[in-house]
Parts: C-alpha cells; structure tokens; sequence
C-alpha cells in the first residue's frame, strides 16, 4: 500500500479486513489494517492493578472503527435521542477538517471541511459543539443549532491566542480550555505563526462570557478535565519538567484555582495528551512515546544512529490512573492515543483516536461529564 497516495481500492480492501470505515474521499491518508483479538478477555487491556478489574468488560475486545486519518484528534460524542445510537466527532488536524463517525450505519465521513485546524471539541449542556480552532483563526467556537459559528473567544487582553487546544465544560455553563504554541510551531498543524501572548495559558470563559486566565505558568498546557464533583482541575503539562506530567488543582467557587499539586508524572519516556475522568475518578489517558532521544548513538547497520528512548510499541494506547494517581490498567494499541472520550448509548464505549484511526473498547466505566 502506498502510504502517501492510498487508492480507493486499497482504503476499501483495508476497511475489509478489519471491520473498520476507511474514509474515501479528499485528503486521503493512511489507512491500516487491524487485526482485533479472538479470545476473551482481550489480551491488550493489560491490568496494572486489581483494582481494574471491575472496569473490564471479559467479553470485549477492541475494535477499529474508521481509518485514514492522519492525527485524529478531540474526539466528543452527541447521544441519539431516546437511547438511540448517536455520533461522534473528531478532528483530522493537518487535513483540516473534522470527521464524523455515525455509530449507527459505522459509516465516516467529512463533518466540516476547512475547519480552521480545529483540534479539541467537546459538547456543551445545551448539546452544541464546541470546537478550538487552533492555527490562523486561533480561537474557541461554538456550532449552533443553525450551523452558524460564534466566537467564544480569540484574543486576550488585546492580544491574539496562541492555538487553542483543548476545552472542557463545567456545570455551571463556563468553558476551560488551554492554549499552548502548537498550532503556530510549524506548518503541519496549521500555519507557522508568531506568538501574541507572553505565556501558554489556561482560560475560563464564563456564563456571561468573560475571559479570564485561570494558570499561567504551564508550560504548553494540553489536554484537561474536572473531577467528578468538580473541586479538582487536572491539567496535562507538556514540557514538564523532567517528564510531561498531570497537575491537579482545587477549584475554588469565584472560578479561580489554588494549590498545584503533581498527581502524574509520565516516567518511561511516555507522553500525556488528551484525557477524560470516570464517575469513580479515574482518570483514562492518551498515551505513546514523548520522542525523545537517547543521549548517545546507537550502531543501527553500521550506522551511528540516534534512538528514541523507551519503545513507542511498548506505550501506545492509554494508560488508567486512580484519582490518587496510580497507575490501574494499560490499554495496548497498534496506534498513539492522542484522545479519548466515554460515549455509546449506554455511555459505556470508550472511543479512542489514536494517530490514522479511530478505536473502541466498551467498557464498565462512565464519563464523569
């Protein structure tokens, strides 16, 4: 297979083989075969604790959906009414363009084309989708009822974001999302651009529409998600310090946060993205290797080469923590999981997007939110 220019054939015959939807239209990208585990319980949700084991569904296996994405991204689902099958959305960040999957025919397709590099989205309490957009337009969305798009928010205090990246939404009706460089680091994610603000931030957006930022010495604050009860704010780091980390914060009720605490620390060269959190806490994260290298060259075929450290085969798919931050449980996959989300009709599928695909895995587990 041509991994630069699949053809229609190929996508189709891959698609085949594993059960999953290869999108055929424009911008095609990789499409992979999957080979899903026969035996019960699968073999690939690893248990790192007993604990786990209540989560575990013994007669499920993971299944790919869809492929032919080049980073799929910001996975958010949207119920069908009454109990009915409904879809999911996801970004395919550098071919611009979000993606739906619609669980009822299995079938994918485009959501919106040129979607501004849109990466994280999420649903409000009113149902709309809520998108960042996070390269050129460089701003926080909301899709109405009418398709018609308003800004959240695109600057702060007078000066423009960096790229938006992920947002979440609390019960109160105000949005959180981060804005760290990635979007504006490079051309493969968007446009290269010049950064605005002096540091990579994380914002409220109030009910009334206010824009406050809430932390400000992160350094590119990625994927983040709220506690069950809302008291804590968790928030990815990814350049911490030595390894990509999880700070937890107590929320307070005037919207401010206090006492930063490590919960994660993202040892054995993993990398932290997006995450959700259980009803019980948990806390279910996108997982692969961060991409470092190791110091010294190894000889590779009589060549001095440098390796990354750790094996990303070794780390893909995504790591569960106990709100206490122990490690429970490590979903295996063939792809890195950049993002995840709970959905399904029953709340229980936990869908994983995850480099050129999209994954599934029901599960004993609901989203908090």
């Amino acid at each position: 297979m041509s991994l630069a220019h699949p053809t229609r054939r190929q996508l189709l015959a891959a698609g085949a083989a594993t059960g999953a939807t290869a999108f055929t239209g424009s911008a095609l990208a990789q499409a992979f075969a999957f080979t899903p585990q026969q035996r019960y319980p699968d073999p690939s949700v690893q248990i790192l604790d007993p604990s786990f084991a209540r989560y575990r569904i013994y007669s499920s296996t993971i299944e790919q959906v869809a492929t032919g994405m080049r980073w799929a991204e910001g996975p958010a689902y949207f119920p069908g009414a009454d109990g009915a099958p409904g879809y999911l959305l996801l970004s395919d960040i550098p071919n611009n363009r979000i993606m739906k999957f619609d669980e009822k025919t299995g079938s994918i397709s485009v959501f919106r084309d040129k979607a501004n590099w849109a990466n994280g989205n999420t649903r409000d309490r009113q149902g709309r989708l809520i998108t960042c957009e996070h390269s050129v337009t460089r701003r926080v969305v909301r899709t109405e009822t009418n398709g018609k798009l308003t800004v959240l928010a695109d600057s702060f205090e007078g000066k423009r974001l960096n790229a938006p990246n992920d947002v979440v939404v609390k019960s109160d009706d105000s949005l959180w999302f981060t804005d760290p460089l990635f979007g504006i680091n490079g051309e493969w994610e968007g446009f290269k651009a010049k950064p605005e603000q002096a540091s990579t931030n994380v914002y409220r957006i109030a009910a009334d529409g206010k824009l406050t930022a809430v932390i400000t010495d992160l350094v590119n604050p990625n994927g983040l998600a709220f506690s069950p009860d809302e008291k804590k704010l968790y928030v990815v780091e990814w350049k911490g310090t030595p390894n990509r980390s999880i700070w937890a914060y107590d929320v307070n009720a005037d919207g401010t946060v206090a006492n930063k605490t490590k919960l994660i620390d993202a040892a054995d060269f993993g990398a932290l993205d997006g995450f959700k959190v259980d009803r019980d806490g948990n806390l279910w994260c996108g997982w692969g290797s961060n991409g470092a290298l190791n110091a010294e060259p190894s000889d590779v075929g009589g060549r001095k080469v440098y390796q990354l450290k750790g094996k990303p085969e070794d780390l893909d798919g995504v790591m569960v923590f106990s709100p206490a931050g122990k490690p429970l449980a490590h979903i295996r996959l063939p792809e890195r999981c950049a993002n995840l989300c709970f959905g399904g009709p029953k709340g229980n599928r936990l869908y994983m997007a995850s480099c050129h695909s999209l994954y599934a895995l029901y599960v004993e587990a609901h989203g908090a939110v």
